[in-house]
């Protein structure tokens, strides 16, 4: 896997990259100027990333993920991970068959559902799962694999199924795994 550059990431345009980014060569990112990206993030291969995007600190995105913020913009709070093939959406068509669908046709003749979704800070979403607009996921939650989250979750819970639903708690000491390697960072970058 090659990373671009640090000139090649600052050459792109994101209305703000953090220290010690990563983003694949093979990444496909549109509108670079909506993303925003915190520092020891990365972006793995075949990836692609578009619309309002706030990535925060130490997100990984991993292979073959779709992280579609739109114009309603989609959210990663710190220690976010993505793993592999994970879509998330902040806009959809509406499929009733009431409007017309696809991005070619006329907004006039459409009924886009349009809502921002959140991951909050320490979530993981699991390979192949989907997100839809308007998810809102708490803190510390856990998406399993092949999950479709349409909704809110409440925090540091264990989600799974279509549509996901808890089905058991997550554990909190990586919140002092987190502690004790921010003070290591700390101290070795002293």
């Amino acid at each position: 896997m090659s990373y671009l550059s640090d000139e090649q990431i600052n050459q792109c345009g994101f209305r703000h990259v953090g220290r010690h980014v990563k983003i694949s060569d093979k990444a496909s990112i549109y509108d670079p100027q909506l993303i925003s990206i915190g520092d020891y993030s990365r972006i793995d291969d075949f990836c692609v990333v578009s619309g309002n995007l706030v990535i925060g600190n130490y997100c990984h995105i991993t292979p073959m993920c779709l992280v579609a913020g739109g114009v309603p913009g989609i959210e990663l709070a710190d220690f976010c991970t993505l793993a592999y093939g994970v879509k998330i959406f902040a806009q959809s068509d509406d499929y009733s068959g009431q409007t017309l669908t696809n991005s070619l046709i006329p907004k006039k003749y459409k009924n886009e559902i349009l809502l921002p979704v959140r991951l909050g800070l320490h979530v993981i979403v699991g390979a192949g799962a989907v997100i839809f607009p308007g998810a809102d996921i708490a803190e510390g939650c856990a998406v399993g694999a092949m999950s479709l989250v349409r909704t809110a979750t409440e925090p540091w819970g264990i989600y799974a199924g279509i549509p996901a639903r808890r089905i058991s708690e997550r554990s909190r000491k990586l919140l002092e795994l987190e502690a004790q390697c921010m003070a290591d960072l700390k101290s070795s970058a002293d």
